[in-house]
């Protein structure tokens, strides 16, 4: 009895430890890529982006999305990619205003993605 006390004691530890960690691991990684993303849409609404800005960011998604992938569901990585890849073309072809608005979506995927994996209530249940 007490041993199983113990060992369920000792399993909620260790869940509780590892939640904790992919939740601060997801908030950091889309911190930083919101970042990335903050620079880039200043430089979008300013008219003064170029393919090469967005492939930088595009660059840094990849490498973060390798760790992402084991933590977070492939549909919003796949996501993701895709706004990015639709803001690369049109920064290419200096369609601001439709480049602006894939930007915000992005930043808003980069807010509410970790969102999912906070340690809260309505995420437990």
């Amino acid at each position: 009895m007490v041993k199983t006390i113990v060992s369920m004691i000792i399993v909620a530890i260790i869940l509780t430890g590892g939640a904790l960690y992919e939740s601060n691991f997801i908030k950091r990684q889309f911190v930083e890529f919101d970042s990335l993303l903050e620079v880039l849409y200043e430089k979008v609404e300013n008219e003064t982006a170029i393919e090469e800005d967005v492939l930088s960011v595009q660059k840094n998604w990849l490498e973060k999305k390798k760790y992402l992938h084991v933590f977070i569901p492939h549909t919003e990585i796949k996501e993701v990619d895709l706004w990015l890849s639709e803001s690369v073309t049109l920064v290419q072809n200096k369609k601001w205003e439709d480049a602006l608005s894939k930007v915000e979506v992005l930043r808003e995927l980069a807010e509410q993605i970790p969102k999912t994996f906070t340690l809260k209530i309505e995420n437990v249940l």
